[in-house]
C-alpha cells in the first residue's frame, strides 16, 4: 500500500527544494534593480497613456483576450519523475488523492497570475468604462476564479486523451469560448456570459466522458508535460547559474553560423572565437534569447516618450543581455577536450570579452536606428555614447571578474 498523503508530502518537500535552490539566483540583487526600476518605469507612463487614452479603445476586447488567455491556460503540475512509470503504475487507484492534492497545488499557485492581470488592468478598464463600476469588475475576477478551477479539471480529463490533435482543438476551443466570456462580462452582458459559461461546463463534460472511456492515466504524457514545464524554469535559471539537469538542445542554423563565422581567419588566435560564435548560434537558446531582448529593448525604447528614460532602458536591457551571455563561458565546462587545445587561459578570457562586445555594440546600435527613426537626435547621440562607453565598461569590469 502507498500512503498517498505522505508521498505527497515528499514529493512537495522535493519539488519546494529544487524551486527554492534556483530562485534565489534568479533574483538576486542585480536583476531585483533592474525589475523594480522597469515596473516603476511602466507603471508611471501607464498612468500617463490612461490620461490620453482615446474613447474607442476597445479596453473590452484587451480584457478578454488577457483573461481568457489566463484561464485556458491551466497546466496540472504532478512532479512526475521517470522510474514513476515503472514503480508507481500498478499502483495508480491507490494515487487518487495524491492527484486530487496535484490539482489544488495547481489551482492555488496559478491564482497570482489572475490577481496581477486583474489589477494591472483595472485602471484601463475603470476608465474606459467609469458606469459599470468596482463590484461589476469584482464578479468578473470572480468569475475568472470558477472558470480557472472548471478549465484546469477539464485539462486534467483531457491528459488522458493521447490524440494531440484532439487536446489541441479541446484548448482552441475553450480559448475562443473563455475570451468570448469574458468581452460579454466586460462590456455588461452577464446574460450571454452565462450561456457562454453553460458551453465550457458542457465541453469539461465531454472530457470528463472521455476520459472515463480510457483505461488509466497516460503516465508518459504526464512526465512530458511536467518535465516541459520544469525545462522552462531550468532554462530561466541557467540564465543566472549553473544547471545541470539542463540539456542543452542543438540546432543547425545555418544561415545564422554562415553570417558569424564566414569572415574570421583560420587561425590559431581565433580558436575560441569560432566555439563562441558557434555556440552562440547553435546551442541552447543564446541567439534567441539575445534576439528577444534586442526587440523587447527597441519596442520599449520606441513606446516610452520620455526621452532619459528611454536612454535608460536601453542601458537596462544591454545590462540584461551582456550579464546572460556570460553564461557561453560556462558552456563547454564539461567537454575535457577542450584543455587540450594550444590556446592559453587569457586568450579564451579575451576572445569571450571581445564577442560579448561586439553583442553588446550591435544592440546599442539597434537602439540608436530607433532613436534616429524618430528623429530624436539628442537620444540617439546619447544613446551612442552611453551605449559604447557601457559596453567597455561592463565587459572590462563586471565580466572580466567573473571568467575564472
Amino acid at each position: 500500500m502507498i500512503d498517498a498523503k505522505r508521498f505527497w508530502r515528499d514529493r512537495m518537500s522535493e519539488h519546494v527544494k529544487e524551486l527554492n535552490r534556483y530562485t534565489r539566483y534568479i533574483f538576486n540583487g542585480h536583476i531585483a534593480v533592474v525589475l523594480f526600476f522597469l515596473f516603476s518605469a511602466g507603471a508611471y507612463f501607464y498612468q500617463q497613456w490612461l490620461q490620453t487614452i482615446p474613447d474607442d479603445f476597445p479596453a473590452a476586447w484587451v480584457v478578454a483576450v488577457a483573461f481568457g488567455s489566463i484561464v485556458t491556460y491551466s497546466p496540472v503540475r504532478t512532479m512526475i519523475k521517470e522510474p514513476d512509470l515503472v514503480f508507481l503504475l500498478p499502483a495508480e487507484f491507490e494515487l487518487k488523492d495524491y492527484f486530487r492534492r496535484c490539482l489544488y497545488y495547481s489551482y492555488i499557485i496559478q491564482l497570482y497570475i489572475i490577481f496581477l492581470a486583474a489589477a494591472a488592468l483595472g485602471p484601463l478598464y475603470f476608465t474606459v468604462y467609469p458606469e459599470l463600476g468596482m463590484n461589476h469588475y469584482l464578479r468578473i475576477i470572480a468569475s475568472m476564479l470558477v472558470i480557472k478551477g472548471v478549465i484546469m479539471v477539464s485539462n486534467w480529463w483531457m491528459l488522458q486523451e493521447r490524440q494531440p490533435g484532439v487536446r489541441l482543438m479541446d484548448q482552441a476551443l475553450k480559448w475562443v469560448l473563455a475570451v468570448t466570456l469574458f468581452y460579454f462580462a466586460a462590456v455588461g452582458r452577464p446574460i450571454f456570459a452565462i450561456l457562454v459559461f453553460l458551453l465550457i461546463t458542457g465541453l469539461a463534460a465531454y472530457a470528463w466522458k472521455l476520459s472515463k472511456q480510457k483505461a488509466g492515466l497516460a503516465w508518459d504524457l504526464l512526465l512530458e508535460k511536467d518535465q516541459a514545464r520544469m525545462k522552462v524554469f531550468y532554462r530561466m535559471a541557467n540564465m543566472f547559474t549553473d544547471v545541470p539537469h539542463l540539456k542543452s538542445s542543438v540546432k543547425r542554423r545555418a544561415l545564422l553560423v554562415k553570417l558569424l563565422t564566414s569572415r574570421i581567419p583560420l587561425s590559431r588566435k581565433t580558436t575560441y572565437t569560432y566555439l563562441y560564435r558557434i555556440t552562440f548560434a547553435r546551442s541552447g537558446d543564446y541567439s534567441g534569447m539575445y534576439a528577444r531582448l534586442v526587440v523587447i529593448g527597441a519596442i520599449a525604447i520606441w513606446m516610452v516618450p520620455n526621452i532619459w528614460v528611454s536612454i535608460i532602458v536601453g542601458i537596462l536591457f544591454l545590462y540584461l543581455s551582456g550579464f546572460q551571455m556570460i553564461t557561453l563561458w560556462h558552456h563547454h565546462r564539461t567537454i575535457a577536450w577542450l584543455d587540450i587545445y594550444p590556446v592559453s587561459f587569457d586568450q579564451r578570457k579575451e576572445e569571450l570579452l571581445k564577442f560579448l562586445k561586439q553583442l553588446l555594440l550591435f544592440q546599442t546600435i539597434v537602439y540608436i536606428i530607433v532613436f534616429t527613426v524618430q528623429a530624436l537626435w539628442m537620444g540617439a547621440l546619447l544613446t551612442a555614447t552611453g551605449g559604447f562607453l557601457f559596453s567597455w565598461l561592463f565587459t572590462e569590469t563586471f565580466v572580466r571578474k567573473r571568467l575564472i
